[in-house]
């Protein structure tokens, strides 16, 4: 909805929204999307309605993948125009309205969305096309088990059927729920991470995998046939088509998101060959991926919040010296029991540095594991104790934001 034809109140929620984000930016206490979407929902309580009306929306929602699939997204689609879009990460309603408000008048949205409101922003913003990535286990002390998540998922869709799905054929529990749709695309973008999908969440009965295959041995439910797919450094499209893609960021997952941002521009009618090169424009997502030399060293930033994004953290790191940190604060989820789903044999062989406010949950895990590690106290401890060169850094949610926070003060 433009906003000549926004009602008088979502016209001044949006007005103190942008203010409150602004103020907040200023006083360097973030980017303002939580603060102002709070706000501007306050005020009006229909202000992300309101403000989707009218524009061609994606939902891209998963437990791993979210941000970069948007922002992979919003890259493709630039070339239809001005896409809005919540990048930076919040995910839930205050950040989406935040985002639409900032954004003013566009034709196009492409937000990320916690895979708990989905239900919520999907009935708020009425989209084109919801993206299902993966569902695992996330959170514990306060995330839905995940096969009450797909179940959600799947009551959601089937009361949407105007809504096209694009989502990975690889994962049961995302076929599970997408099978109620009236319209599916479907990616095989992959699931390295199997723990959460031996069970069928229909029957009960276990799930058998061959390969890329799956099926349910106790009834129909199988991987549906995908009209994309990852293949070696490239994706190949609903036609047959082989088309390489240049990707920044690294690792397998980032092919499959490319995968999946791909399907979902195609869907608003974006040309395959001219969104393609857009894809190589996204460098780091809110620090993740990014590099930065300091001291001789060049240090990349992991970021890994559950067993699933540490399974694929350690497939991108280098065989060099490498730091992991763990909290355990509200944002991170208080429970770290979590690190025992991890495996962390990979870091085998090579140097082994760990911090952070649960550095000692850590400590443990490594023992049972196998992997000898030094214990340091600060990222800065970390940097002067290993060699120039290369150096990992993988960390969950807020002791990631603790080190951008150490480099960006050095800065």
């Amino acid at each position: 909805m433009t906003a000549k034809g926004l009602p008088l109140r979502s016209k001044l929620a949006t007005s103190l929204s942008r203010s409150a984000a602004a103020l907040s930016r200023a006083a360097g206490r973030g980017d303002g999307s939580v603060i102002g979407g709070r706000i501007g929902l306050i005020i009006d309580p229909e202000l992300l309605a309101n403000l989707a009306a009218g524009r061609d929306i994606a939902l891209i929602s998963g437990t791993n993948g979210k941000t970069t699939t948007t922002r992979l997204t919003t890259a493709a689609m630039s070339i239809l125009g001005r896409v809005a879009t919540n990048g930076l990460g919040a995910n839930m309603p205050t950040g989406h309205a935040s985002a639409l408000a900032k954004a003013g008048t566009t034709r196009y949205a492409v937000l990320e969305v916690d895979e708990h409101y989905l239900d919520q922003v999907l009935t708020a913003t009425r989209p084109r096309v919801v993206g299902l990535l993966n569902l695992s286990r996330d959170q514990l002390d306060r995330a839905k088990e995940v096969a009450m998540m797909a179940d959600l998922w799947r009551t959601t869709i089937e009361a949407h059927p105007e809504v096209h799905i694009v989502a990975n054929a690889d994962d049961p529990m995302v076929t599970w729920a997408a099978a109620t749709a009236k319209s599916v695309t479907w990616v095989a973008a992959g699931q390295r991470w199997h723990d959460d999908s031996w069970v069928c969440p229909e029957c009960g009965a276990r799930i058998e995998r061959d390969g890329d295959r799956w099926w349910c041995n106790g009834c129909s439910l199988s991987r549906p046939t995908p009209q994309w797919a990852v293949a070696s450094g490239g994706v190949i499209d609903p036609s047959g088509t082989y088309r390489d893609v240049r990707l920044q960021l690294p690792g397998r997952v980032n092919l499959a998101n490319a995968a999946t941002a791909l399907a979902i521009a195609t869907c608003f009618g974006a040309p395959i060959i001219h969104a393609l090169p857009r894809l190589a424009d996204v460098t780091s997502i809110a620090g993740r991926y990014a590099t930065v030399v300091r001291d001789e060293r060049t240090i990349r930033l992991l970021l890994a919040k559950n067993p699933a994004g540490w399974l694929e953290a350690f497939d991108m790191a280098e065989q060099a010296p490498t730091l992991l940190s763990i909290n355990a604060r509200d944002p991170d989820g208080l429970d770290t029991s979590w690190l025992y789903d991890v495996d962390f044999s990979p870091l085998r062989g090579r140097r082994v540095l760990i911090t952070g406010d649960r550095a000692m949950d850590l400590a443990v895990r490594l023992e049972v594991n196998g992997v000898p590690f030094d214990h340091v106290t600060s990222f800065g401890q970390a940097l002067a104790a290993v060699p120039p060169g290369w150096f990992e850094v993988i960390a969950n949610y807020t002791a990631f934001q603790d080190i951008r926070a150490e480099l960006d003060r050095v800065n």
